[in-house]
């Protein structure tokens, strides 16, 4: 994998999480809390922004924050997930989103 990959996959896991932010917050009726959801989107925003910009700045801890913003993707797929088994598509995509970006993250700080 390569940097451009990386800040790609990223920046496509913050445009989903946002969604999902305003997503969740905006529906009604939704039949589980998604405060945890939420949060997490929130957080897994902000990590993927700050790899991508240390990524595409070739920062010496980039490969460091590829790490823990795989950690981050992998706990709000699977959150996601969990409202995508009720339907809700938004939630399914971002949970694919975030699961494509930990895979990337992952593949990026092991190839260093």
């Amino acid at each position: 994998m390569n940097r451009e990959a990386c800040i790609e996959a990223c920046l496509a896991c913050v445009k989903t999480c946002e969604a999902c932010v305003t997503n969740c917050v905006t529906k009604s009726g939704h039949e589980m809390d998604r405060t945890k959801c939420i949060q997490l989107c929130r957080d897994c925003a902000e990590v993927c922004t700050t790899c991508a910009r240390l990524c595409a700045r070739d920062s010496d801890f980039a490969l460091d924050m590829c790490r823990m913003c795989a950690e981050v993707c992998k706990a709000c797929a699977e959150e996601c997930e969990k409202h995508a088994t009720h339907g809700d598509e938004v939630c399914a995509r971002c949970a694919e989103a975030c699961q494509y970006c930990a895979e990337v993250c992952e593949n990026m700080a092991v190839a260093a």
